[in-house]
């Protein structure tokens, strides 16, 4: 039956409906918290970027961030919004002042949408204006006014304080990751020399932007020469390079960590390599340059354009209306200011050109290698058994890529729990022997040599770097014993070493699967912990039968789908930038030491099984 088009089919929605109804128009995706790009992370972004443009107009050194469960408190001391205003700038689509470009020239905001979908996204939205002694108030939920309060004397200080909470009936059981945070709380720091972010009583302050970015993320003992850092009108960028693997890049446009790039990140990348191959006069290899580069780019556009409403890609060609090509923009700055840099700094430069000529060296030592892996992968691709691919990729673009997963099993058993529940659209699988080599201490060469890695990388599509990454989501998925336990730390292990920036850009996951199932005849409850055990029991009653799952391989398909779905529980690896990459992997996967022993002494925990498996 094909329903009747007419009249009656056309419906127009006001502002909030919309938002509610189409969230991912405006906040990228809902989530639970487990993923950096979730909504809820985006809502913060989204109050904070008003407060932030505030501070780059000249106004107001110091925001206030505090989240308790899941309320988040924002205060910032710039102007404060007029308060005849108030209610039309939280709830009228197209209101604000990013509109007027000589009062907010080069800012992230600039359609007037996002503090509007906070407001339509949480089932609490309050929103204070301080200005010039006197304080309105307006309250408002789910979009819809609760109560305007009448304007009232105060002693504060400028500015606004917005306090909301997500609405649970749209982000579901949702909690704040808070690496994620500071990390986000850090990038506005070092673009925004001399603001100060207090994050739970906790200062995030930078002196020296970039530069600032990148000691912290390399740590002066990996990188090869001093951190270069160059400043002109509109534009700052800092660059060195470590002795890892693989590329790293921050780029920012407008304060926006713009996480997936853009036409200025592209025009950096280009340019950095004929910048170097002119001044050694050399035609270098661009993956010779660039391997185990850490970069960050920052760059103002006047009425930027952005690829989606979270910023996260910047698509402008231009600099501003009247202004260069962000490309002709970048290169002309980076020509000029880099060759002085080298030429002024030789100890420098001839440590960059150690740093290419060794990666050379490394590249045409494994070419050969490489050729032979290559061959062999694309056998391999032609009938792989340890491959079961998804029709969706992340690469692609098609509207729903980012629910493109890959489940990375161990042994046959679990892959095929996984293999027959999955959603073939969006899931794929990849299926280990066993225990994977320790990598650690070990040169690229070993992915080559290694078959089972070099398929894995090549399923990945990671070889040259994570821009063509086939899969949002790289999902460990073991056993919840000791050798699983081994195996995620193996293949983490594998990551950090030679794909760092696959963890630092937030792809690789841990998946949660149940320990128990407990059930009576009327329901059964799926438990993660022994607390959540315990809690059942005390509600299914004593005599409810309890299941101990022991690996993945015990648990059918018809149960496994419940744990794969959009409401799976993923526990995000994440690598904080001030450990050392170097130095973790040799704490944890290296020789045996007493400082591991002791470590492994004092966090050993016994827990006693009450039920008898």
């Amino acid at each position: 039956m094909v329903a009747n088009y007419t009249d009656d089919s056309i419906r127009t929605l006001d502002w909030k409906e919309h938002i509610r109804k189409r969230p991912g128009m405006y906040i990228g995706k809902l989530g639970d918290g487990s993923s950096q790009d979730d909504g809820i992370y985006i809502l913060i972004k989204e109050v904070i970027d008003n407060s932030i443009d505030e501070f780059a107009m000249g106004f107001g050194k110091n925001i206030d961030l505090s989240i308790t469960d899941h309320e988040v408190k924002v205060r910032d001391y710039g102007r404060g919004i007029p308060l005849g205003k108030v209610v039309d700038v939280a709830s009228k689509m197209n209101t604000g002042a990013k509109y007027d470009s000589k009062v907010f020239k080069k800012s992230v905001g600039l359609n007037g949408v996002g503090i509007k979908a906070v407001n339509a996204l949480s089932e609490k939205f309050n929103i204070k204006a301080f200005r010039d002694g006197q304080m309105k108030l307006v309250e408002f939920a789910a979009g819809e006014v609760i109560k305007e309060h009448k304007l009232e004397p105060t002693t504060e200080a400028n500015g606004t304080l917005i306090e909301f909470s997500p609405d649970g009936s749209l982000f579901g059981n949702y909690d704040y990751i808070s690496e994620y945070i500071e990390s986000m709380l850090k990038n506005y720091a070092f673009l925004n020399t001399g603001l100060s972010l207090n994050y739970n009583g906790t200062k995030i302050f930078s002196r020296n932007g970039l530069l600032d970015l990148l000691n912290v993320t390399m740590g002066s003992s990996e990188s090869v020469y001093p951190i270069v850092h160059l400043k002109g009108e509109d534009i700052e960028l800092a660059f060195t390079h470590g002795n890892q693997y693989g590329e790293d890049y921050y780029s920012f446009v407008n304060g926006q960590n713009t996480t997936q790039g853009g036409t200025h990140l592209i025009a950096f990348k280009e340019v950095i390599v004929k910048t170097i191959r002119d001044f050694y006069k050399k035609d270098f290899d661009a993956s010779d340059i660039r391997t185990g580069i850490t970069a960050a780019i920052s760059i103002k556009v006047e009425e930027p354009v952005f690829e989606s409403q979270t910023k996260t890609k910047l698509g402008s060609k231009d600099i501003g209306p009247e202004g260069p090509s962000v490309r002709n923009f970048i290169n002309d700055f980076i020509r000029t200011s880099l060759d002085n840099y080298l030429h002024k700094n030789p100890e420098t430069a001839e440590a960059l050109l150690t740093k290419i000529q060794d990666s050379e060296k490394e590249r045409k030592a494994m070419s050969s290698i490489k050729k032979i892996a290559r061959e062999r992968a694309k056998k391999s691709n032609l009938h792989n058994k340890k491959l079961r691919d998804c029709r969706t990729h992340f690469n692609s673009n098609k509207e729903d890529k980012e629910k493109s997963t890959i489940f990375i099993t161990e042994g046959d058993s679990a892959s095929g729990s996984i293999t027959k529940s999955r959603d073939v659209n969006y899931q794929a699988v990849f299926s280990l022997k066993g225990k994977p080599l320790n990598t650690y201490g070990l040169t690229k060469k070993i992915v080559y040599e290694n078959e089972e890695f070099n398929l894995l990388q090549a399923a990945l599509n990671i070889e040259d770097g994570i821009e063509n990454l086939r899969y949002n989501q790289v999902i460990i998925a073991t056993d919840a014993d000791v050798d699983g336990m081994h195996i995620r730390l193996l293949l983490i292990t594998f990551f950090l070493q030679f794909f760092p920036e696959l963890i630092r850009s937030g792809h690789l996951y841990i998946l949660q699967t149940p320990l128990f199932r407990v059930r009576n005849k009327q329901k059964t409850n799926y438990c993660y912990s022994e607390a959540e055990r315990q809690a059942a029991l005390a509600e299914l009653g004593k005599n409810a039968e309890i299941t101990r799952f022991k690996g993945l391989g015990e648990i059918s398909p018809g149960e496994f789908k419940h744990f794969i779905n959009e409401t799976m529980q993923l526990e995000p690896v994440i690598h904080k930038r001030e450990e050392s990459v170097s130095k973790l992997l040799e704490f944890y996967m290296g020789k045996n030491t007493p400082e591991r022993q002791n470590f492994i002494i004092d966090n050993l925990r016994v827990e006693l099984d009450e039920v008898g498996v």
